[in-house]
């Protein structure tokens, strides 16, 4: 089965408040594994950068002048997503803006039926932890050094090994859970016997006081004033 993992970088949080996507990352898999195709472009938002939008992402008014439009990067874009299941982390917002970049320049939107939520699994899967895409990766032990800035690319490759795990796990689309149970069993009846365990008894050492011990102990006894065992004997 083929998906495609996605990420965007935008102006800021709302397409309907006049915000443009400026980068896409997309990511190929086939049946959970990662084929090397990638599909990354930058694009012209056509507006002013807003600072706290840079300082996520690093994406600057000049850095972004010379890019295409995304009108004029659509057609290879539409062509390598396909018509296969589209995967994002919180995928309504990417989805969101990937539709209004469509819909700005005349195409037809993605069905929202083709939206696979990362967030939404890891919602499910471990309920009460951090859902991040940082956190994810260091549940999962995947390197995300490279990872200073947030950009569209990178973030969608670190998505796809999470997908992974958050799917099943690394093992997804090899053959190492094809064994039948009568193959397992047979290997378990082939494997050497067990070695056996001899425990050794040892003879309990002495713990008895030696003389001194005894007549320091009577002698820090006699020097406590009122014990109170003399007060129990008393009683008695």
């Amino acid at each position: 089965m083929r998906e495609i993992i996605f990420d965007t970088e935008t102006t800021g949080l709302s397409p309907l408040a006049g915000d443009r996507m400026v980068e896409i990352g997309c990511v190929e898999l086939v049946n959970r594994v990662e084929t090397g195709r990638t599909f990354h472009a930058y694009f012209n938002p056509c507006r002013p950068m807003p600072s706290g939008a840079e300082a996520v992402h690093g994406l600057s008014d000049i850095f972004l002048s010379d890019k295409p439009l995304f009108e004029d990067q659509v057609e290879d874009l539409l062509e390598f997503l396909g018509d296969c299941p589209l995967v994002a982390h919180n995928a309504s917002f990417d989805f969101g803006f990937l539709n209004h970049e469509l819909g700005y320049c005349g195409r037809p939107l993605v069905c929202l039926t083709r939206m696979v939520d990362t967030l939404a699994i890891a919602r499910t899967r471990h309920p009460g932890a951090k859902h991040s895409l940082d956190a994810l990766c260091t549940r999962y032990g995947i390197d995300r050094s490279l990872r200073i800035k947030h950009g569209a690319l990178i973030d969608a490759q670190l998505l796809a090994q999470c997908y992974v795990e958050l799917t099943g796990g690394r093992q997804i689309g090899f053959s190492l859970a094809t064994d039948t149970v009568e193959q397992r069993n047979e290997a378990t009846d082939r494997a050497a016997p067990a070695e056996t365990i001899v425990v050794q008894i040892r003879t309990p050492r002495p713990h008895a006081p030696s003389e001194e011990e005894l007549v320091a102990h009577a002698a820090f006894l006699d020097s406590i004033s009122d014990p109170i065992w003399h007060r129990l004997e008393a009683r008695s």
